[in-house]
């Protein structure tokens, strides 16, 4: 009421899974969709199951969910004839599984709690998540990792000792680097599969962002799949003159691996460049792997 300029977020539902989701959404707005700017939500996932391949689906309920959010805002835009859009801040999300149940002594002083020490199985479910963000960054306008320091965080540190890079550290870093410019959604044939609560998953999950200034061209891909390596062919219609300057993976680790103080070993490495002709470019993504692939003109 006193500065124009400030931004309003509406607290939505703190999950997907919430009894009340839905309702909820068109309720607040309903009541307060003159006055508001965003709509909340939050969303994590575990791998309590040890279920890889369901595990790896999740960031589809990610999409369901952030699709769901602004069905529900655009329901009530319609509702009241307006012209306002309410977008999204998806102000907390990650995985969060690993330090569920952990012992700590009560009235103690900065005792460890919620500090999950991410292995690399959770690199893949990240960097889904991270393309789901930029899939609907038309509406998702702000996305945080609520805590980026030792708590449920992509960086770990020790009293007095050192800090140091989790697993998800490096897609989280990757996307930041290279997903700046505009998101373009690609068209995608992929070969699916069937998890224990999904159905259809895409066994190549991908983004693509370009950045006009820099004249660069990204592209992130998650292969889902346990054993194969599958061929990611792009057609580059509208790209004359970009060629591949870059291919970032992150593969090969046994899924279980962490990094710690003293051995940062799950990190990124170089893989081998993709073959461009003919606006054709084709890369090898290896069975569960992250991978940033970089063009330049």
């Amino acid at each position: 009421m006193t500065d124009r300029s400030s931004e309003l977020v509406l607290c939505g539902s703190s999950s997907s899974g919430t009894s009340t989701f839905g309702s909820w959404e068109e309720t607040v707005l309903d009541l307060s969709y003159d006055k508001v700017d965003y709509i909340s939500l939050h969303q994590y996932f575990g791998n309590g199951e040890n279920d890889v391949p369901n595990f790896l689906a999740k960031s589809m309920e990610l999409d369901r969910f952030i699709n769901s959010v602004i069905a529900s805002c655009d329901h009530v835009k319609g509702k009241k004839k307006s012209k306002k859009t309410i977008n999204l801040s998806l102000d907390e999300w990650n995985v969060w599984y690993h330090s569920h149940g952990a012992d700590f002594e009560k009235w103690s002083q900065a005792p460890h709690i919620l500090e999950d020490v991410y292995d690399f199985a959770d690199v893949l479910l990240v960097g889904s998540m991270l393309m789901s963000i930029l899939r609907r960054s038309d509406r998702v306008k702000i996305a945080c990792m609520a805590q980026l320091v030792n708590v449920i965080a992509p960086i770990m540190t020790e009293n007095g000792g050192p800090a140091w890079e989790q697993t998800i550290y490096f897609p989280f870093m990757h996307v930041s680097r290279y997903g700046r410019g505009t998101a373009l959604l690609p068209v995608v044939n992929s070969s699916k599969h069937d998890t224990t609560h999904f159905t259809d998953v895409p066994d190549i999950d991908t983004m693509a962002v370009f950045n006009r200034e820099e004249n660069e061209l990204t592209v992130f891909a998650v292969n889902r799949d346990m054993t194969d390596s599958i061929p990611l062919e792009l057609k580059l219609l509208d790209f004359d003159g970009y060629k591949p300057v870059e291919h970032i993976e992150m593969s090969g680790y046994d899924l279980k691996q962490v990094n710690t103080a003293g051995n940062v070993s799950v990190i990124p490495k170089a893989g081998e460049l993709p073959v461009c002709e003919d606006k054709k470019l084709t890369a090898t993504l290896k069975p569960l792997s992250w991978n940033v692939i970089r063009l330049k003109k």
